[in-house]
This record gives structure tokens, sequence and C-alpha cells, in this order.
């Protein structure tokens, strides 16, 4: 049975020193999930994903991506009575999340070690590059170089030319083991009544995304090929070219979809019988002439002719949509995955959290101007009017 208006994360208050993907990527989960999620960002400049570029009415696409339902408190950390602030913010907090520079939070006094002697049920998240320990644990880590560290750069590309991934995957993959592992942490406090320490580095995080690949090079001898979207032990899979200058891609799995689609999609039942395409191995040795054979065909069809022949042959298809196609998505108008939430510049569309909770409906708060809770926040630890614009007049805040 589930309560109306209840959130799993609701009465959760979380404390975040963070900036550009993995931890804000982390902690928005946490606020659309119902969680009190105070930001603290530097006075003046702010969390530095907010200068990535002004394309969303003004703001950046990473920032208003990553931060709504969260409050921002400008704190100047160097300063001893914004470090006061933030003690009198972790003294009340179930979490602190924090991605700052290699060491810099334990020059704070903000590691676990310190922390939890003072604040025995706050639960510390580090997200980090390489980790604490280890040759690597000073040196800086950014997403670019954390894809070609844990060596999906080598494999993703053509086979000319490697390729990063077009999103900041190693930062996601941080992130989302940042909040998997706050949601246990969570629980396990539940039992013991005590805090514990989450650590989650970025080359780890996207290290175990990429175990296929290291299991079939460490024990194949040979590192997966770069293809580009095809696949390189299955023909025909990738993308296939079709009349006026689209693209669809499709993959078969197995002899009985290479008939199917030889008779449905080609209508050449022949090609049955063609002693080069007889098998999977075949088709992959002749995988030009394959492919030449399939685009000659396609040549006169529209992306939706080749998609309702690839249907009805029941072959995995989709287009290849550019990033205007995904906004205008008919399974995300369908589903109603968009709301609308409030930004500095103007109402911004945001798609709904992945993972659907039944009786829970998301936060999708708003994403905050920089500093805006700031006089709300100091209020509630009981500062005065008089104090926060002192405060305030002398960028402490």
């Amino acid at each position: 049975m589930t309560i109306p208006g209840i959130r799993p994360l609701d009465g959760i208050r979380v404390v975040s020193l963070e900036h550009a993907v993995a931890a804000p990527f982390a902690t928005r989960q946490l606020a659309d999930l119902g969680a009190s999620v105070i930001k603290i960002e530097r006075p003046g400049a702010g969390d530095f994903a907010r200068g990535y570029d002004e394309t969303v009415h003004g703001q950046a696409s990473h920032f208003v991506w990553l931060n709504r339902g969260k409050q921002s408190l400008t704190l100047d950390l160097k300063q001893e009575e914004a470090q006061a602030v933030l003690h009198k913010l972790l003294a009340e907090a179930d979490v602190l999340v924090q991605n700052l520079a290699p060491g810099a939070a334990a020059r704070m006094g903000l590691d676990f070690d310190t922390l939890h002697g003072r604040y025995r049920k706050l639960i510390v998240c580090d997200i980090s590059g390489y980790g604490d320990s280890g040759p690597y644990r000073d040196k800086k880590a950014y997403d670019l170089l954390i894809q070609a560290a844990a060596g999906l750069i080598g494999i993703t590309g053509s086979a000319e030319e490697p390729s990063r991934a077009g999103i900041s995957i190693a930062d996601i993959a941080a992130g989302m083991y940042a909040y998997s592992g706050i949601l246990s942490a969570l629980l396990q406090r539940g039992r013991t009544g005590a805090g514990l320490r989450v650590e989650v580095t970025m080359l780890e995080a996207l290290a175990e995304w990429m175990n296929y690949a290291l299991y079939f090079g460490h024990y194949g001898g040979t590192p997966p090929a770069r293809f580009g979207a095809s696949h390189p032990a299955i023909a025909p899979y990738g993308v296939h070219r079709t009349g006026g200058g689209g693209s669809v891609i499709f993959g078969l799995q197995n002899e009985r979809e290479w008939q199917a689609f030889c008779d449905k999609v080609l209508g050449q039942p022949e090609l049955l019988q063609d002693e080069r395409f007889a098998s999977n191995s075949g088709r992959v040795k002749h995988r030009d002439a394959l492919t030449a054979l399939i685009e000659a065909r396609f040549a006169t069809l529209s992306v939706g002719e080749v998609e309702a022949l690839l249907d009805a042959a029941q072959i995995a298809n989709a287009p290849m949509n550019d990033i205007e196609a995904v906004w205008n998505h008919p399974q995300l108008a369908a589903r109603k995955r968009w709301r609308e939430v409030g930004c500095p510049g103007g109402p911004i569309g945001a798609l709904l959290p992945p993972a659907n909770l039944s009786g829970v409906d998301p936060v999708m708060g708003d994403v905050p101007a920089l500093g805006a809770h700031t006089r709300a926040v100091l209020a509630e630890l009981g500062y005065g009017v008089a104090q926060i614009d002192d405060m305030m007049q002398r960028k402490v805040v």
C-alpha cells in the first residue's frame, strides 16, 4: 500500500560540496525522491558548470539538467565563519557529498574519519577520479581523461579513429554509483544507527561498465574491435541508409531472422541460397557486399517504410534520431515523461526520473539561481537579518 504524497527520502537532508557532473547527478536523484539538498556554492561564481554555456534561456545545459530541486547556499569556505555555517548544517544533516579537488575535503577537516567522531549518524560520500590511495590519488581527472584511462575510447569509434562517448559517461557512472551507495548507506544506518563512508571513483565506476570488454580482451587476447555503430561479430547489424537521406539501425540475432529479413524486408528469398551469406560468419566476411544489397533495396524507401517492413518481420530496429527527434519522441510523449520546471531564465522541459515508483510523484523542483536560498537557509540556522546582511557584505556568503 502506498501513501499519497509520501516520498522515499522525505525528511532526509543532504549537504553537497559539488561541482560539474558526477556529484550533482547523484544529488539530483536524491532531490527528486524528496531529499532536501543544500548545494554549497562559491559566492559570486558558484558551481563552475554554471559557466559551461548559455544555451537554456541563458543558463548552462549541464547545470539545468543536474541541479533542479536543490537549494543554493553560497559560502566562502576559506573563511572561518562560513565553515561554522557548514558545521551547523552538518549537525542536522544525514548525508554530505563532495567531489572537490583531490585532498581538498580532508584539508578542511571534512573527511569521514574526522566528521564521524563529531556527527555519528552522518553519511559521507566522496567522489573522485582515482580515490584517496594508490599512485594516481593526487591526479586530476575529467570525464574525457577517465574515458581514456578506462579503455572506453580505445574500443569506441571507427576502425581508423577512436572516439569519446558523446556524453559524460564516466561522470554519470560515478554519479549513479554514488546515488545507489548513499541509498544503501541509509539502509545500513537504519540498522546500526551509525553513518558510514561511501567512496566512489570515476575510474572504478567506468571500469565496472567495461568488464565485458576487459574479459574479452584479457582472456581472448584481442580487444573488441572498433566498428563504429556496427557489430564486430554480427551482420547485418548497424546503420543502413534509406531513401531521402535517412538512416535506420537494426540487427539480426539468428538464422530465423535472416530468413525473415530476406523474405519480408528485402523481398529476395534467393539470397538464402547465396553461399556468401549462408551463415553469420559468412555475412560478417562479406559485410560490404551485403550492405550494398540492403541499401540498394532501401534507397527507394523512407525511414518509416523501412521500419514498417522490419517491424512486420519482427526484427528489432530504430531510426537514427537527431536531438530534436528525441525531444519530440512519440513514446516519451505518450508516456507523459516531460514536465515543466522553473529556471532563472524561464521555464524549461525536464524528463521524469527513469525509475517509476508506484504512488510516488518525483519532486521535479526548480533550478536555483546562485545563492537563491542563502537567506532562507541561514535564517533556519538561527542567523538574524542583520547578521546575514553583514556576512553578505563581507562575502562570507
